[in-house]
């Protein structure tokens, strides 16, 4: 009966998962990762310690699931209007401009962390990168079957490059935050006509 019990006791709920998740970007967002601790996780979400390394086994992983959940472009792969411009232009559209600055600044951070940070770097390509590049290559076959893109067409290995790269540099070359209307006008000026779209 023990063993019943706190196995009970040791799920979390989504609903809780969520709440979690959302403390950690807060305060990523406040303090950045380096200097963010389990233990201020724990106060910040009334846990114990033991519970989130019990259930995400480090900073790194909790971080990185954190930001994926958060992460609407996940369930691309679900994404099916017809074609790959519809596709892509309903990926820009799950995120206000809001929404998009936000993620912007924690993703620049994030990004200083993962240079010294094996890690979190491990965590990120495992829980970040490999499922939404694979969720990118299913739109891409798609695509491909549709006659849209020839299987050939070397910019294939690179629309996830592209994609971020768009949203990366428009804070860095126009000192302005990432917009609908900007990635949508870069995937319809760069992206499909590197596809040959």
């Amino acid at each position: 009966m023990t063993e019943v019990t706190t196995a009970r006791r040791s799920r979390i709920t989504p609903e809780r998962e969520a709440e979690l998740y959302e403390a950690v970007l807060e305060l990523l967002r406040e303090v950045g990762y380096d200097a963010l601790t389990m233990d201020a996780v724990a106060a910040r979400t009334k846990s114990s310690k033991a519970t989130l390394y019990r259930q995400w086994g480090g900073k790194a992983e909790l971080v990185a699931k954190a930001v994926r959940h958060n992460k609407p472009g996940f369930g691309l792969g679900e994404i099916d209007t017809g074609s790959l411009r519809g596709d892509l232009h309903a990926l820009t559209m799950r995120s206000d401009d809001c929404e998009m600055e936000q993620s912007s600044a924690l993703m620049r951070g994030l990004a200083m962390a993962i240079h010294g940070n094996p890690d979190l770097l491990k965590a990120f390509r495992e829980y970040l990168i490999e499922p939404e590049m694979a969720e990118f290559r299913q739109v891409l076959q798609r695509a491909i079957d549709r006659g849209e893109v020839r299987a050939d067409n070397p910019a294939i290995d690179y629309v996830m490059h592209m994609m971020i790269g768009g949203f990366a540099a428009r804070t860095m070359i126009d000192e302005q935050p990432p917009t609908q209307a900007f990635l949508l006008s870069y995937i319809d000026a760069v992206v499909l006509p590197a596809l040959g779209v």
